[in-house]
């Protein structure tokens, strides 16, 4: 058990008996009334976002997580297949476990999955991932960096707004964290 003041972005605790990720926290002293832990976070088995507020003296219990690095192989309808590296043996994972994250994956990605008593319940992308223009507006070879965007979908069929002078079949970098883009490949 850790005080709420001991929360950090990242973290996985049981909360009301279920596991749920720390996205955000905000230690707040108010003038005069007690101090407390303002946290967003994820519950990973529905993948519900909400906010929570921690009086500071209050304890949580976090979860240590076994992790695994592995491969994205394939998706297959609604199945996502993933090798490890190093044992090379094979899983697969729904969209339930993957949530917002299946947007990301293209195949030959690295990423790590986390167990909690040998069942997954979440992964760790990297911060950037780079992804192919499937279908966008026929880019602009005189258009310079600019504020304006463009709609273009990747390969994974993630909706990313770009500048002007991306076209199809080029290769960026997009940010997991924000879903923005950040620079070509």
């Amino acid at each position: 058990m850790i005080n709420a003041t001991s929360l950090r972005a990242g973290m996985v605790i049981k909360f009301n008996n279920e596991l749920h990720s720390i996205f955000a926290f905000t230690h707040r002293t108010p003038g005069n009334l007690r101090a407390f832990v303002q946290v967003k976070m994820r519950n990973l088995r529905t993948s519900a976002m909400f906010e929570h507020r921690f009086a500071s003296e209050d304890k949580v219990e976090k979860i240590a997580l076994d992790e695994q690095e592995v491969e994205f192989l394939y998706r297959e309808i609604d199945t996502y297949h993933f090798m490890n590296i190093e044992t090379y043996e094979q899983y697969e994972f729904g969209e339930d476990v993957l949530g917002e994250a299946a947007q990301y994956l293209v195949p030959n990605l690295k990423l790590k999955i986390e167990f909690y008593q040998e069942k997954p319940v979440g992964v760790n992308l990297p911060a950037a991932v780079e992804m192919k223009v499937i279908e966008t507006e026929p880019g602009l070879k005189s258009a310079t960096v600019s504020n304006v965007g463009k709609p273009a979908t990747m390969e994974s069929g993630l909706i990313v707004s770009v500048p002007a002078f991306i076209g199809e079949g080029e290769v960026i970098r997009v940010s997991t964290t924000t879903g923005e883009y950040l620079e070509r490949a």
